[in-house]
């Protein structure tokens, strides 16, 4: 395959294969470098893409897998892993407010969850992985991923009620 072939073939799934990469890893600088090893691996199998039937399918795999390799690796810290709740747009009502301070408990609830409750209940309640998806990242068994989301989930909840009935209480 020559590049011109390659580009017509494989450059109109950048902004999909960059989505896909920017809402596993939610940082635009490494869902860019993923997305360019991507098509630097694609370039250095270039002559066996034709042989492909759904290019646009195994070019959003291979972005995955490169995400999920990425977020397995130790060059991934857990502060890339941690929910960021904090993304709430400011908003001026007294609404608005309450929700915003309600999520950053939430933030600060899940921060002190055990590392492998954090890593399910962000990959899978937050970036909406599914639980094959949490298997290759973590290395666990879907009955393990279950288990954990399910305490963690129970955690917060209580948590977050203790926090909340404090807070009506105090006001």
């Amino acid at each position: 395959m020559d590049a011109e072939s390659f580009k017509k073939e494989f450059l109109p799934y950048h902004r999909k294969l960059y989505s896909v990469a920017f809402r596993l890893l939610e940082d635009a600088a490494d869902a860019e470098d993923v997305v360019q090893e991507a098509y630097l691996k694609l370039w250095d199998k270039r002559d066996g893409l034709a042989l492909i039937c759904n290019p646009e399918a195994f070019c959003v795999a291979l972005v995955k897998n490169m995400c999920f390799d990425l977020l397995r690796s130790g060059k991934y810290t857990l502060s890339k892993q941690t929910v960021e709740l904090d993304n709430v747009q400011d908003v001026q009502s007294a609404d608005h407010l309450e929700t915003k301070e309600d999520v950053r408990e939430v933030k600060r609830i899940i921060s002190r969850l055990p590392l492998q409750q954090q890593q399910v209940v962000t990959l899978h309640d937050v970036k909406g992985c599914s639980y094959e998806e949490i298997e290759r990242v973590t290395g666990l068994k879907a009955v393990n991923i279950r288990v954990l989301l399910s305490r963690a989930r129970k955690k917060i909840r209580e948590e977050f009620n203790k926090w909340s009935n404090y807070e009506s209480r105090r006001n």
